[in-house]
């Protein structure tokens, strides 16, 4: 059995709680979290032992893993002490707020051969996993354009929040939706080589942005967009959308389905005919052991599982893959702060011209 710990008990802390509990292989030992009310009521009626203090736990518990699901500020000290300590560990999304930890972090990693993952779960999802392998095969030809979308209702008043709508916290839809949408870009078409043109917009926010817009590029010539916004009122949760251009066709897969369409069947895709094919994640996705909001959640506890068990140290969702996201968010704002000073100079000289006009037929 895997002895853990999770660490983190909101929304995402929970939902693990429950799939870590459940599984065969998993011997939940401890909780950790300062929430006195959520933690004596886990203690009381789950029976289930929790610490407050994070040090304390790693401490006295004899653990093999943990599972990290705390404010991504956190994210950074939570796992340097658990890798020193020897110990395999699951971290929520995103990795981290700074490029410099995660390879700090993924080198920490490496060097004691710890399994790592980090909770990209649209990897898991049949739908995005069968757009990976239509691309992987070749038979889109080759590719010219990506297309990701991420909207949902989060941020959707002016007062209010929660930790993610805090910069220093987590970083708003740039780390809490967009980097969903950058790591699926990753997984089923390939890194990006550089971004530009960003656009980065507070709708109701003051502190982060709350839609993101820029272009994507690839040093084949590839070009791609990324568009994002978390104050879409229209959508009922998050969604996301994957699309992937290429000379022979077209795949677009979200949550639901994986459509492709292909001007002639190609020898590295037999088993999908030229024109139009649907495929569904219903059809597409593994049966769990335990469901709770979608067979991806379990998909990848288990992976992780059966990572430990078998020494799998460059798994799916490993500090490494992760930290590939972290690097585009990383010129995404880093392309933001150059365009900042221009777009304020442009708006400068734009009211120069207004005024010199006005100025002139007075």
């Amino acid at each position: 059995m895997i002895r853990l710990a999770i660490v983190g008990l909101g929304k995402m802390g929970l939902s693990h709680l429950a799939i870590l509990r459940a599984h065969p292989q998993i011997q939940l030992v401890a909780a950790c979290d300062a929430n006195a009310y959520v933690t004596d009521v886990l203690g009381k009626y789950a029976g289930l032992k929790c610490y407050a203090d994070y040090d304390r736990l790693l401490a006295e518990e004899p653990l093999d893993a943990v599972l990290i699901a705390t404010p991504s500020r956190l994210h950074a000290d939570m796992v340097t002490k658990a890798l020193e300590r020897g110990l395999h560990v699951f971290c929520e999304k995103p990795f981290v707020l700074d490029v410099a930890d995660g390879e700090r972090l993924v080198a920490l990693a490496e060097a004691k051969q710890r399994v790592t993952q980090v909770g990209y779960h649209y990897r898991f999802v049949g739908a995005f996993q069968e757009a990976a392998r239509i691309v992987r095969s070749g038979a889109l030809g080759t590719v010219h354009h990506v297309r990701a979308e991420a909207y949902g209702p989060v941020v959707l008043r002016a007062k209010g929040g929660t930790w993610r709508s805090a910069k220093s916290e987590g970083g708003g839809a740039l780390y809490d939706y967009a980097c969903h949408a950058i790591d699926a870009v990753n997984f089923i078409a390939g890194v990006p080589g550089s971004v530009s043109g960003v656009v980065r917009h507070g709708v109701f926010s003051r502190d982060v942005e709350d839609e993101i817009y820029c272009s994507l590029h690839y040093a084949d010539g590839a070009s791609g967009q990324l568009c994002v916004n978390w104050s879409d009122e229209s959508f009922r949760k998050m969604s996301t959308k994957i699309s992937v251009w290429g000379t022979n066709g077209r795949v677009t897969a979200d949550r639901q389905e994986c459509q492709v369409f292909l001007r002639e069947q190609s020898q590295s895709l037999p088993d999908t005919q030229a024109g139009w094919t649907v495929r569904y994640t219903t059809e597409l996705t593994d049966e769990v052991w335990f469901y709770l909001r979608g067979e991806e959640y379990s998909a990848q506890i288990d992976y992780f599982a059966k990572s430990i068990e078998a020494g799998r140290l460059d798994g799916e969702n490993s500090f490494r893959s992760a930290l590939q996201a972290d690097r585009v968010v990383a010129m995404i704002l880093s392309e933001a702060q150059v365009a900042q000073p221009v777009a304020a100079e442009a708006a400068a000289r734009k009211g120069r011209l207004a005024r010199a006009w006005a100025e002139l037929f007075k």
